[in-house]
């Protein structure tokens, strides 16, 4: 591990101390999780972000997935 020094503004330090608290955890780990979980949601924008624009470039024809629909049935 790297120590990586931050600067958080009071307010954010006392929330962050009141949920490790509660959490039984430290500020540190908090810390790392929620990096950690910030980085997958930025990842996953960009996924759906490439998913979309592969859409919009070349769109789905009518009856391009027609083979596949009865495999889709649910029934009741």
């Amino acid at each position: 591990m790297k120590t990586v020094q931050m600067t958080l503004d009071e307010p954010l330090v006392a929330e962050i101390d009141q949920i490790v608290k509660q959490l039984g955890t430290t500020r540190s780990a908090f810390t790392r999780n929620a990096l950690r979980v910030a980085l997958e949601k930025i990842r996953e924008r960009e996924l759906e972000w490439k998913h979309r624009e592969g859409y919009l470039r070349k769109p789905v024809r009518e009856g391009e997935f027609s083979d596949w629909e009865a495999e889709q049935v649910w029934g009741d």
